[in-house]
């Protein structure tokens, strides 16, 4: 176990570095994803013109909602992991791993937290730069429960995506070209994570389906939490439970898949 650690401790280092190398690319990133929030600022403005409230939520609770999923973006967010993974299968880098003690998995579990510690701390200089235009429009919400579970949200959050990414990467074992796939979940996660809109303002029929699916689960659950859409701690535990779930079912479902993509890759000559 302390051997796993520090060999995996070691990877998340080596990781840090190569991170911090492009941490340019992520301030530049994180700044223009600026003109987005501005965007969304914008339209959510219009959407509560001559209204105090909508679902409930007044206008500063739900800016606020949008500027934490936007931090969420760079701290738990999957970017292009699916992408790297393919790559090594497409041009047989993934060998390398099947000839040393190394989980895949979790030497790119260790790649991905390096990379959003560095993406996540570098998010918040944008923010701050910009923090007197947004004080008007934020509110903290209370509950000294959403911090502890916040977190432990965001921490589902991130193995969540990162998983769900590591399975699209994966199909490169049977296709030569991912993109399709990945443009697919990119385009499901965008509209049911709750990136575009809160999804408790989803027609009274659909929240609660919207809200059991896994996609949930990667950015509205932990910015809900965060922000003082959940207002329930009960609620936030049972939600907890279901996000525990889809990360387990989506581990199990990455193991079987990398199996049966190396049996394949094997059986092809890889």
């Amino acid at each position: 176990m302390i051997t796993a650690l520090r060999k995996y401790g070691y990877i998340f280092t080596i990781g840090l570095q190569n991170a911090l190398v492009y941490r340019w690319n992520f301030f530049i990133r994180a700044s223009f994803s600026l003109i987005h929030l501005v965007f969304i600022f914008t339209f959510w403005n219009a959407a509560y013109r001559g209204m105090t409230q909508l679902g409930g939520f007044d206008v500063r609770e739900t800016m606020t909602y949008f500027v934490v999923v936007f931090a969420l973006q760079f701290i738990v967010g999957a970017f292009n992991e699916d992408f790297q993974i393919g790559e090594e299968i497409r041009n047989g880098l993934i060998n390398q791993f099947l000839l040393k003690p190394i989980n895949y998995y979790a030497y790119r579990v260790s790649q991905f937290l390096a990379a959003r510690t560095v993406s996540g701390a570098l998010v918040f200089l944008p923010l701050v730069i910009i923090s007197p235009l947004l004080l008007d429009y934020l509110v903290v919400p209370h509950g000294l429960w959403r911090l502890p579970l916040g977190l432990v949200a965001m921490a589902l959050a991130a193995v969540l995506q990162f998983t769900i990414a590591f399975c699209f990467g994966l199909l490169a074992f049977w296709f030569l070209e991912i993109q399709g796939f990945v443009i697919l979940s990119y385009s499901m996660e965008t509209f049911l994570s709750g990136t575009i809109f809160p999804l408790d303002l989803l027609p009274a029929w659909a929240a609660p389906i919207a809200q059991k699916l896994p996609f949930a689960y990667q950015m509205y659950f932990p910015a809900a939490i965060l922000s003082g859409r959940l207002n329930d701690p009960d609620a936030a535990l049972q939600g907890l439970a279901i996000q525990a779930g889809w990360v387990l079912v989506a581990v199990v479902f990455a193991r079987l898949l990398w199996a049966r993509g190396l049996r394949h890759h094997t059986a092809v000559g890889g």
